[in-house]
Formats: C-alpha cells, structure tokens, sequence
C-alpha cells in the first residue's frame, strides 16, 4: 500500500489522536468477531517479532547511550544548572525505556557532578576531563550508539562523524543529514521547495547592513544562530534599539556561546500564535508523526526560555501541523530515529520554524502519554520500520526540568 508519511489527527470526540497515513483512508468496523480479534492480536505479535529481528540484524545486541551534556561531554566545563537538569531528565528516561525493551545490553556514560539512576544492568562510564579518547574506546567497543547532543558549534554532527568513522551503527541521523538540518540559514531555501510555510529570514553576519535587512522584514524579529539548539542565543527585537542589543555579541566574528558561526546570526520575523512541536521517527525517507505537543515559551529581548509543555496538544490545526513536520523531515533526506519540529500555529496556518534531528525534550511527556514504548519505535525506525496506527492514551504536562507535573487519561 503506498504512502509517503503518517499525520496524527487530534479528534474531539475523546477517540483520538490517531496516527493515520496521508493517502489512505482507514475504516473501523464493528462487529469484530472472537476469533478474529485473537487472529489480529497474534499478528500484531508476529508483526513486533518480525521488527526486533530486522533492528538486531542491523543494529546488534550492545547500544552505547552519549548524553552530551549531563553524560560526561562537558566535563571539567561550567554546565548552566538548568541544562545539566534538562539532560539528566532526557538520559535517564531513554535508559529506562531502552531497557525495559529487553533486546539490549545497554552502556552510557556520566559525568561525575550529576547523579544518574540507571536500571539494573546497564553499565555506567564516568568520562574524565578531555575524555575523547575514553569516549572513542566506548563507540568502537559497541554495536550501535545514541546519541543526544546539541546542534550548537556543530556538536551533534561531530559526535555523528566520529561513530560513523569507526563504522558503527547511529540509532539516529548521520552526520550529513544533521548538517543539513541544523543549518538555520539554509532551511528556508529547503523548506521552500516543499512549499512548507517559514518565516522570512535574512542572515546577517560582520559587515552588514543589519538595519536594512530589518527594515525589509518588519518589527518585531528574532534573532537566532545560525545553528543552535533550544532557546539558547534566542532573543525577540521589538525595535532598532532592541535589535542592536541581541546583534552586539555575535557580530563581533562569532561567540561561541551563542552557537555562532564567523559572526553569522539569523533575523526572522516574529510570529505570534501558539508554540508547538511535532515529535517524529523517520526511517531516512519517510517519516510517522507520533504527537502535535504543545511548548511552553516565553519571548523576551534578553532571551526566549522554554518552560516546558504538553502532549497531545488539542488545537484545529494539529493536523496541519504534524503535516507540515512530516514535509519538512522528508525534505531534508538521511534524518532517522527521533526527529522533532518546532512550529508556531497561527489562526490559520502552521509555521515550521525548525528541525531537530535528534530526541528532545518533549519525549518525556510522549513516553508517559503513549502506552509504546517511544524508544522502541524510534531504533524500529531506524532499522525502516515505520510505527503503525496508535493512540495516545494520557494528556501528560511536564516541565523544563523533565518532571511531570500532570497526567489525564483520555
């Protein structure tokens, strides 16, 4: 049966969502006998066999799991407190889901400044300062690695470099297809040839004539790296004074801090409407959307800050919306595994603003909304096999910090 993604229609009759393929139509019929229940039940099973066979015959049996920033990648560096806490939360909650699978022997490193609760049986490294090599040592010993790094000064296509160069299997994008979507710059141009709505942008660097390229957008405007992650180096310009103050530290040949590149930074016209994600898998052509979330995030002129959020999220364009991601991740061929969209939905359209390719926060409101296992899907993906139609079952609201603060079933 041909198709090209899945979308996940948020349904107000308390049925859904519901993962459905863009160019099928399903119908469920009542009246399902016994019998046949029982027959779909065991090939649902044969189907879940059928898939662990195909990841272990592509990935193998020892997974190495590399947090970057709570997992050792920083250490003996400043790590800002609320950093060290989002990625604790996301580590600990990959091993646990990884685990609870029962198909792996599971390996991950640390860093000694943040305790990390790990299930039973996996195997914790502490990484030293300047641990490259030690890190080099844990990939070439392993079948598969995970990775969970940011896009910032090129981190997480680096880090994707170096298992691809010791030949091991990336339970998630290569290093090419990080590049090309992390590279905020050029997604415009990608998106465009999918006729995936984005804000005007224009890039901006030591040199130029910054108050016209401003001019030509229109107030107010968000000044962001050129590659980046989070809200990290985000900042919202209301006026020319305001957008002086965000241009002065990146137009001075580039600041680190802020992810940029020879002083490149990005001016994009702010869109107001509601802040969204789309949490993804795809298997490097297609992509299976697995929920519309909501993000909690508050604009300022000294910095945007994510809060946290919601998923599902219930909004009339959730469908427009896990469409749109599901055309953006198919733009930029490679992506596989976890892959999240950041979105703003307004009245009536819903803006891509850009591609994560790599879990993020919103998984740990997805694992605790979906009774699948999240992580089971996304190495299935990897391995091209696509989730089928499934449900979420709780609305789950979590902090920035990764804490759960509500869950209602549905």
């Amino acid at each position: 049966m041909p198709q090209s993604h899945w979308f996940l229609c948020v349904c107000r009759d308390g049925r859904g969502p519901a993962l459905m393929p863009v160019t099928d139509t399903f119908t469920m019929k009542d009246g399902v006998s016994g019998r046949e229940a029982a027959i779909i039940r065991a090939a649902g099973r044969d189907e879940n066999a059928r898939a662990w066979r195909i990841v272990h015959s592509m990935i193998g049996p020892r997974i190495l799991v590399h947090e970057f920033v709570a997992g050792g990648g920083l250490a003996g560096a400043r790590v800002p407190a609320s950093l060290a806490r989002q990625g604790s939360a996301m580590l600990a909650a990959l091993l646990a889901d990884l685990a609870a699978t029962g198909h792996h022997e599971l390996v991950t490193t640390a860093d000694s400044r943040f305790p990390l609760r790990v299930p039973s049986g996996v195997q914790v490294v502490t990484l030293p300062p300047s641990g490259a090599a030690r890190l080099d040592d844990l990939i070439a010993s392993v079948d598969g690695v995970w990775l969970v790094a940011p896009e910032t000064g090129r981190c997480l296509e680096r880090l994707a470099a170096r298992v691809e160069r010791q030949g091991r299997a990336l339970l998630g994008s290569g290093a090419a297809a990080i590049r090309r979507a992390s590279d905020k710059a050029a997604l415009p141009v990608l998106l465009a040839r999918h006729s995936v709505a984005h804000p005007k942008t224009r890039v901006v660097g030591p040199g130029s004539d910054w108050r016209a390229a401003a001019r030509a957008l229109g107030y107010p405007l968000v000044v962001k790296p050129a590659r980046g992650a989070g809200c990290r180096g985000v900042r919202l310009a209301r006026d020319e004074r305001e957008l002086s103050t965000a241009l002065t530290p990146g137009l001075d040949g580039g600041d680190g801090r802020r992810g940029t590149e020879g002083g490149r930074l990005l001016l994009q016209r702010y869109v107001p409407g509601v802040a969204a994600s789309v949490t993804l898998v795809a298997d490097g052509r297609r992509a299976a959307v697995l929920a519309v979330n909501a993000q909690w995030v508050r604009p300022g002129p000294r910095a945007f800050s994510y809060r946290g959020g919601t998923t599902p999220l219930d909004h009339p364009l959730a469908c427009q919306a896990a469409d749109a991601a599901a055309r953006a991740v198919e733009a930029c061929p490679g992506l596989r595994g976890l892959v999240g969209v950041d979105l703003v939905l307004t009245p009536s359209t819903a803006i891509v603003i850009e591609i994560n390719p790599r879990l993020t926060m919103a998984y740990i409101g997805l694992r605790a909304s979906l009774d699948e296992n999240v992580a089971a899907l996304a190495l299935r993906a990897c391995a091209g096999v696509l989730p089928a139609a499934g449900r979420a079952r709780r609305v789950v609201s979590f902090t920035a910090a990764g804490r759960i603060v509500t869950a209602t079933a549905r």
